[in-house]
């Protein structure tokens, strides 16, 4: 089975990035991003058997415990070109410490198959990705570039989702202790 492990966003965000990924199905085709509830990917989707998901859990319930709770910002949007569109998250020290400590503490225990991410963690809210067209890019890009946005919510778990063949659920959500 395929897992990610992310911070999911609380429903008013949700349901703000719903609207700009349902511009993007009705404008452009692009559906990928609908299979997935708003959030900040945290490890990126690993395969492991459905059989580790107790282990993997009774893993990340204490360590969320060990978390304090944290304000992320959102601001207009970004862009990974020529295929990703997505909600800017500011720069934040307890968003870049809360994911460097999970991989480190996932590599540590080194039971599940989570490799050491090459990239620098670049935390956003994917609006549109691997199913918009490099033609499509500009005008979509121009679109979101005319809109102004600014949003914030306090990060309060972190949860681990599940890939059910059609689309991203969440498995199991751990809250931080403090």
């Amino acid at each position: 089975m395929l897992y990610f492990i992310a911070i999911v966003t609380p429903d008013a965000i949700n349901q703000q990035v719903l609207e700009w990924k349902h511009y993007m199905r009705e404008q452009f085709h692009c559906k990928v991003a609908l299979k997935s509830p708003a959030h900040i990917t945290l490890i990126p989707p690993f395969t492991m058997a459905e059989t580790a998901q107790p282990e993997i859990q009774a893993l990340l319930e204490p360590f969320a415990a060990s978390q304090q709770r944290f304000s992320i910002g959102l601001k207009n949007f970004a862009a990974f070109k020529p295929r990703v569109i997505y909600a800017d998250v500011l720069p934040n020290p307890a968003l870049s410490a809360l994911q460097t400590s999970l991989e480190a503490t996932l590599l540590q225990n080194g039971r599940f198959p989570v490799k050491k991410e090459d990239r620098p963690f670049h935390p956003h809210i994917t609006i549109a990705n691997r199913d918009l067209q490099k033609e499509d890019f500009a005008p979509a890009w121009q679109h979101f570039q005319q809109i102004s946005y600014k949003g914030s919510f306090t990060a309060e778990a972190i949860s681990l989702l599940k890939h059910n063949e059609h689309r991203w659920e969440i498995a199991t959500s751990f809250p931080f202790g403090y």
